[in-house]
């Protein structure tokens, strides 16, 4: 959206130098350290400043890193600049799942998901956490984990898909311990840790909880549940 080169990106013009190198004045990242979730404060002024022209570029652009920051009143307050904005304004909401987004934030979107991250790049996803917190069994951080995701207001089909990744990853591993093969690190900890019989429990376990995410049930009511139930 800033490239002045006649393919872009093309990487190399003075736009997309100041864009790689976070120092351009119309690509603006929304941050706010001092909160745990993005002020409100702050959400209004990158509503006001939307309004105001570029300084040096054709978009104004304000990037999203992080949208399990942006809690649903927060969303609501850049509903009306999404929705009735100035064309010079673009914003991008980067999120893990979609279903962090409020559906009335989503409509006015248009909706880009990148390609599968490999083994390697998904090791930090909340999957493989969990699948971590069960190696280690410790009950104090599986709370913190589960308090962590009921915080940042994930809904019960991000849950599910969640859970279902554990379960696969649990799966894999259920599968290594009877004689299959597996190259992520994580299937032999699995089973070095857990053992074949409470594998085989936790899988059932994960599956319950998946179909649990299905009906009206509290996330809050899920997540409480789920500590206890994955308990060593």
């Amino acid at each position: 959206m800033e490239c002045e080169g006649d393919d872009p990106p093309c990487g190399v013009c003075p736009a997309c130098r100041k864009v790689l190198r976070d120092i351009h004045p119309d690509v603006i990242t929304v941050r706010d350290p001092d909160h745990k979730n993005i002020a409100i404060e702050v959400l209004r002024s990158v509503r006001s400043d939307a309004y105001i022209l570029p300084n040096e570029g054709r978009r104004k652009i304000y990037l999203f890193p992080d949208c399990a920051l942006l809690d649903p009143k927060g969303q609501n307050v850049l509903l009306k600049v999404l929705e009735e904005g100035p064309p010079h304004a673009a914003f991008l909401f980067c999120a893990e799942s979609s279903a962090l987004l409020l559906p009335t934030i989503r409509s006015r979107c248009v909706e880009w998901r990148l390609s599968p991250p490999s083994q390697s790049s998904a090791a930090d996803s909340d999957a493989r956490q969990l699948c971590e917190l069960l190696c280690t069994g410790k009950a104090a951080d599986m709370a913190a984990f589960f308090a962590r995701l009921e915080n940042s207001k994930i809904e019960r089909e991000a849950l599910r898909l969640l859970l279902s990744d554990a379960r696969d990853l649990v799966c894999a591993a259920l599968a290594v311990s009877c004689g299959g093969s597996g190259n992520d690190p994580l299937l032999r900890q699995l089973v070095d840790r857990l053992g074949r019989r409470r594998l085989s429990v936790l899988a059932d376990t994960l599956g319950d909880f998946i179909r649990q995410c299905g009906y009206n049930v509290g996330v809050g009511h899920l997540t409480g549940a789920l500590t206890v139930a994955l308990a060593p």
